[in-house]
């Protein structure tokens, strides 16, 4: 029942480890970057308009959901 159990512990251990390790290679080798938006790029919220049709049929899934 040990050899088990020490089996399955070492499994773990070195599953989370080599986890680690994987993350922290990509990490350093493929730097995240960084999305740059420029401010007149930006659409304010609420300036498009949702078509009547659309706002209905959200309306009756939400009405079906709730029934």
């Amino acid at each position: 029942m040990l050899y088990g159990m020490g089996t399955v512990f070492t499994f773990l251990t070195l599953l989370v480890g080599v986890t680690l390790v994987m993350s922290w290679l990509v990490n350093r080798l493929v730097p995240e970057e960084m999305a740059v938006i420029s401010a007149s790029a930006q659409v304010p919220l609420g300036s498009e308009t949702i078509e009547p049709r659309i706002v209905n049929a959200i309306q009756a899934a939400l009405d079906q959901h709730r029934s």
